[in-house]
C-alpha cells in the first residue's frame, strides 16, 4: 500500500502535462493489446496520409475551407442539442 501511495504522492508533484502523461501510459497500459511500435504508426500514418493526398490531387474528394467545417459542425450540435 505504502508503494502505491508513494507512487501517487511523486505524481501529484508532477507538472499538469507530465501527469497527463503518466495517465495515459497507465490507461494504455490496462490495454489487452500491447503498445503498438512508434515506427510501425508512423509508417501507416505516411501511407493514410499519402492515400488522401492523392485523392485530393486526383478530384476523387474535394477538400473543404476549415472555418466552413467548423461552422458546420457547430450548426449540426445545435441543431441536435437545442443550445
Amino acid at each position: 500500500m505504502a508503494k502505491k501511495d508513494d507512487v501517487l504522492s511523486s505524481a501529484l508533484e508532477l507538472s499538469a502535462e507530465e501527469r497527463a502523461e503518466v495517465a495515459s501510459r497507465l490507461l494504455l497500459s490496462l490495454e489487452d493489446e500491447p503498445e503498438e511500435d512508434p515506427t510501425t504508426v508512423a509508417a501507416a500514418w505516411e501511407v493514410e496520409l499519402q492515400k488522401r493526398l492523392d485523392d485530393v490531387r486526383s478530384g476523387r474528394v474535394k477538400g473543404r475551407d476549415g472555418f466552413e467545417m467548423l461552422e458546420a459542425s457547430r450548426e449540426l450540435l445545435r441543431k441536435k442539442h437545442g443550445v
